[in-house]
């Protein structure tokens, strides 16, 4: 998903079911990061603006676009997956 104003948002924990049936999109930054700080000895102060990392063109063609299936970039020394589903994986 994306928004006029160029942020990319994802959908966190789509296979959660949730009792009222509502998802609501957060950006990907936040996303990924919080994926970040709960895979490894990191906190939120540590990670910079997911556009240091990662290129929001490259990350739009995966998550909105599905153009690409999957997308690898580092964040502080730790190797994130993005994956055209919108699942974020981190390698710890």
């Amino acid at each position: 998903m994306s928004s006029n104003d160029g942020t990319v948002y994802l959908l966190r924990n789509r296979t959660a079911e949730r009792s009222d049936g509502w998802v609501s999109p957060e950006p990907a930054g936040d996303v990924i990061a919080d994926a970040v700080v709960g895979a490894t000895d990191l906190d939120a102060a540590d990670i910079d603006a997911i556009e240091t990392y990662v290129d929001g063109e490259s990350l739009r063609a995966v998550v909105t676009e599905g153009t690409t299936e999957s997308l690898t970039f580092a964040v502080e020394g730790h190797d994130v997956t993005i994956t055209a589903d919108g699942d974020v994986a981190v390698d710890g």
